[in-house]
Formats: structure tokens, sequence, C-alpha cells
């Protein structure tokens, strides 16, 4: 693969982003632009792919990207296979080559005592060549089957269960209860990671390609959910797992503690051109983001972009270690210390804190109240549980409380009452090994099924959704024997 001798002459190089203060006065994507010199450094990156036997990077991708394949390609210089062996796998290559934390890349072989291949740029790169060479066209269906299939949510398991069955000659609509498409895509992520054109160019391909979206239709209300299957031959439930986890602490009810969701939304919102202002802005105020994750990453960078007098990210349970730890082997994910590009940003970075209370003045927060906690004194915690208060109370001013606990599954009340939908032990939609529900002709997929999680599996799970739904409908006898249409269910 590649150069046999490329991962010795040539080190891993990351894409070059602006300077702090530069992006830090606006929203726009924080890497600079690609230059003349780019496809040749992008061509080394991939020549570093190692001819390794086994390619762990695909065990390590939930798609199976053929990343070894296409890694070869580009050092090549044969971009369009590599567009096409691409494609066969990931439907949105431009959102996982932006946003995914890339697993493959733990996974890597060369990451066992080095670093691993750059393969989430690499795959950026690939995508934006496509579209700029306009190798990425709409592709309609041939021949289209009289089923109708109702996507509810627009995020990435909606989208990609929804070009999946429109390319099997399906009628999909996706119904979105915000006014735009994208789901957490659009309202969830900064711009600062991912400008909002990278999705509005992805949804023209779909509508092109004959994908119906209907935005702006909160489906539990109108229509509801037994109405919609009713009126539909299949159903994929996709709607996300946006049920933040709270704090329950004494104070929380005092103003100036928001939801990590909430604040990103509008934000978001304001960029995008829908509101004018953000009622949750923080400028000029002392900011505390609870939740060392993506999210409070998001958070922390947003607060800075809007000017906060200070911000500090807490996490509750202790700083992960420099390098692996040895329960902690390789191909595993690795789980180690890193700095996020808006931790480069600015703002401190607190670990090992818990919050007690909360406190303020005239029903507004003035401070937050926090011990040290400790695990146990042999081995580094495995939960919070396993953590003990150490030391005098902190108290740390903030009037303002950004809380990214993480999520605790999808709103799924309106799914139990109207349709009957059976739960997990989580509150996630339970399913079965072909992402049925328990309600016949209802299927479910992303985070609405697994939890919150990844962008890729998001979409691996659309694709894994969209082959089972397309495979009960071709079961249905007003299928015409011979007259089949090219499936698009590559990879896994």
């Amino acid at each position: 693969m590649g150069k046999p001798t490329g991962f010795l002459e040539w080190q891993r190089l990351l894409p070059k982003k602006r300077g702090v203060d530069d992006r830090l006065g606006d929203y726009k994507e924080l890497y600079r632009p690609p230059t003349a010199e780019a496809e040749a450094e992008i061509r080394k990156q991939g020549g570093r792919c190692m001819d390794c036997g086994v390619p762990f990077c695909q065990q390590g991708c939930p798609l199976g990207n053929q990343i070894p394949d296409w890694n070869d390609q580009i050092f090549r210089g044969r971009w369009r296979d590599a567009h096409r062996r691409l494609a066969a796998t990931n439907n949105f290559p431009e959102f996982t080559g932006r946003l995914c934390p890339a697993p493959c890349e733990g996974a890597c072989v060369l990451a066992i005592n080095t670093d691993p291949v750059t393969i989430e740029e690499v795959e950026k790169q690939i995508i934006e060549r496509a579209f700029a060479e306009g190798w990425v066209r709409p592709e309609p269906p041939r021949l289209r089957t009289g089923k109708t299939v109702a996507v509810v949510g627009s995020g990435p398991a909606g989208l990609a269960a929804a070009a999946q069955l429109n390319r099997a000659g399906h009628t999909v609509t996706v119904f979105e209860a915000a006014p735009r498409a994208g789901g957490l895509l659009r309202y969830g992520i900064p711009d600062f990671k991912m400008e909002k054109w990278v999705i509005d160019r992805r949804l023209a391909l779909l509508e092109a390609e004959g994908v119906r979206f209907r935005c702006g239709v909160e489906v539990g209300r109108e229509p509801t959910w037994d109405h919609l299957r009713a009126s539909h031959d299949a159903v994929l439930i996709a709607v996300g797992a946006r049920r933040g986890r709270d704090l329950a602490v004494p104070g929380r009810d005092l103003a100036g503690v928001v939801m990590a969701m909430d604040y990103l939304t509008e934000q978001n919102e304001v960029v995008g051109g829908e509101r004018e202002r953000s009622a949750l802005d923080v400028r000029c105020r002392h900011v505390i983001v609870l939740g060392g994750g993506d999210t409070g990453s998001d958070c922390l960078g947003t607060a800075l972009r809007q000017g906060a007098a200070s911000v500090q990210q807490i996490e509750l349970m202790p700083a992960p270690p420099a390098a692996r730890a040895d329960d902690n082997p390789w191909p595993q994910w690795p789980m180690v210390f890193r700095t996020s590009s808006s931790q480069e940003e600015g703002g401190e970075r607190e670990f090992a804190l818990q919050t007690t209370r909360l406190s303020g003045q005239d029903g507004r927060l003035t401070t937050l109240h926090a011990v040290r906690v400790e695990g146990p004194p042999d081995r580094p915690p495995a939960h919070p549980g396993e953590l003990r208060p150490v030391g005098d109370e902190l108290a740390l001013p903030c009037d303002a409380l950004l809380l990214a606990l993480g999520f605790t599954g999808p709103d799924a009340t309106p799914l139990v009452e109207q349709l009957g939908v059976a739960l997990d032990r989580r509150g996630n939609v339970a399913v079965d090994a072909g992402y049925r529900t328990s309600v016949d002709g209802v299927w479910a997929a992303g985070d609405a099924k697994r939890g919150a999680s990844l962008i890729v599996w998001a979409i691996a799970e659309g694709r894994e959704a969209a082959r089972s739904i397309d495979e009960a409908l071709r079961e249905a006898p007003s299928w015409l024997p011979g007259r089949g249409v090219d499936l698009p269910f590559g990879g896994r």
C-alpha cells in the first residue's frame, strides 16, 4: 500500500490552522484553505499507509471504509478511483472528514508505536477534490418501486438511510422538526468546526436525486406517529438522542444555568441568519462549562467567540494519561489526554472537580461550589461512582453555567404513547438485529437506537437500517420479478 518505506520517510502532518486571534474573530472553519503544495503533501500522507497485511483501520471504522485502497490510489494520483472507493461505503465523507474523532486512526498499525496515517484528512481531501472536479453528481434511481418510506430526523443517520433507500427506488420523505434539515450537524455543531454550506451542498444533491424534505414538521403532533405509520410502507425513527443530562444540585433553578445544546443551537441560529441575537449570549460573563467532551469543547469555543470575560471547562473525572495505559491496548481507542481546537484558543481546564451546589443573588447565579475528588489509589477510576471527595469546598465565580454533561437518550414519550414502541433499559428505542422495532413496519437507527454516539456510527446504522427496510419492502407482493434496480448497499 502506498510506498513501502513511506512511513519511515515521511512524518504525519496535519492541515494548518488559522491563527487563534484570527479565528476567534469569526465563526469560519478553523483550517486554512489548501495551497498549491497541498496535493503533493496529501499524497505523501497516503503513501505512509503500510502494507500491514491486516488493515485494522477498517475494523476501527464503523463504516468499514476501505482505507488502504484509497490511500494507495491517491498516492498514485488516481483521485477519481479513490473517490469511487470512498463513496462506496460512506455517504458523507465531507462530514466525517471534518467531524469524526477518527477511531480508524487509533486502530492504525502505525499507532502501535508512532503517529498514525492522517486518514481523516485524506478522506476530506478526496471528497473536496471530487466536488471541485464535478465527480459528485445526482444519481436518481432508474426505476421507482412505488413504495413509500418516512424518515423522521435529518441528522446523519436519517440522511444516510434516505440516500440509500432513494437510490434503491423507494420514494423517501424526510421529516424534520427544525426549520432546516441537518439535525445536530446544523444546530449542534458550531460553524468553526463545519460551515453549513457543506450540509446544504449535500442536501441539494439528495433533493436532485428525489429525496423529499418536509421541515418544520414535528412528528408526534402533526402528523402523529401512528398516522405516519398508516400512510407509509415503512417508517424509520432517526430522531437522535438530544435529551441532555441535567445537574441535580441545590441552586439548579437559578437564572444563568443553561443546557449546552440550547446554548449551541441559539448561536448556530444566529450564525445561520435564523435569529438576530442569542438570548443566551455570554459576552462579558464568567462562564463555567461542565463537561469535558466534544459538546463542552464546542461551548468553550463559542463562549470565547462571544467575548466571555472568562471561561473554565470542568471535568468530573481525573485527567487521562499522556500515553496509553496498560489496560487500554492497541487497537482500542486510545484514552489519552487531548487538547481540542477550542481548548487551544483559551480558557482554563480543570479535572477531578465535583459540583456540590450553586449559589446566587436575587435569583441569579453568582458562584459554583465544588470539591476535589480522587479515585482508587492503585488504578484510574472506572466510573464516577469510584470517586470520593477530598479537601475543602471551593467557590468559583460563575454567572453563566453551561451543562455539557452528555445525553440521556431520545424523547420517546410520543413514540411509546402513539405507536407502542418498546424501549431498552437505557430508554433508547429497542430494535432487533435488523433494526426493526417492536412495531411492524417501523425501524430505528442512530442515536435514537444506540444513545448519543459518533457521526460515523450514525451513518453506518442509517445504511444498515436502509438495507433492512429495502429487504422487507422487496418481499412485498407488488414487486415485479426481473425489474430490480441497482442497489447501493455495498460495504458493511
